[in-house]
């Protein structure tokens, strides 16, 4: 993934509140020797320093895992179309003004471990019901018996994070007033969310670009 210096976000506090809001993403396993990696969409629950999810016994990222225990969980997000004339501010000529896709993305890497023991699995489903079934009107995972053995848990132990927060970060503050006006009055899918990036502070971006400019 490419980050940018201005798209680049050390904020661990802004990646654990995006990849947590999100709470559904990629999980990719390159294995060893293969043509491609395998991809998988799942659930999760991000808990700490570790990801925490559960997958059928059958799937094939799990022959992956065995392969080469590093994998990635890919999250990306709160996207929103950006057209090119809404970046002209004053004489500018709108034609010129180069589109583009704001959006937030973060790549959690590190060791996995599989789980085929019961307890532990049903131990994963416990914070996963948790974090989504508020509920609390199920059994315990464990009063599922032998139907544990169909699943399997994974722990991905992160040891790497990449976080991309694309939101005008290259361009100065009259440009990213007139794209942040045009998208609250659109009011589409995603403009909400990308509104409150673009007001989220304290990012480590350097100074901006004056031309109402875009990169990718």
């Amino acid at each position: 993934m490419l980050i940018r210096a201005h798209d680049r976000s050390d904020d661990e506090g802004r990646w654990r509140a995006f990849v947590t809001s999100q709470g559904f993403g990629h999980f990719v396993a390159a294995g060893a020797g293969r043509d491609l990696p395998v991809v998988v969409p799942t659930q999760f629950v991000l808990a700490g320093d570790r990801v925490v999810f559960h997958l059928a016994a059958a799937n094939p990222v799990l022959d992956a895992l065995a392969e080469n225990p590093m994998a990635l969980l890919s999250v990306a997000g709160d996207w929103a179309f950006i057209p090119g004339a809404w970046k002209a501010v004053g004489d500018e000529d709108p034609r010129l003004g180069l589109p583009t896709t704001y959006h937030a993305a973060v790549q959690l890497a590190g060791p996995c471990r599989v789980e085929d023991d019961p307890d532990r699995i049903a131990g994963v489903l416990r914070t996963q019901l948790a974090d989504v079934d508020h509920a609390g009107d199920l059994v315990d995972p464990s009063e599922h018996g032998t139907k544990l053995r169909a699943i399997r848990a994974v722990t991905l132990q992160i040891a790497d994070v990449r976080a991309k927060f694309k939101y005008g970060g290259n361009v100065d503050q009259a440009h990213r007033d007139a794209v942040a006006a045009r998208l609250a009055e659109r009011d589409g899918p995603g403009d909400r969310a990308a509104l409150a990036h673009m007001a989220t502070d304290g990012t480590g971006h350097p100074g901006p670009r004056t031309d109402g400019g875009s990169s990718r």
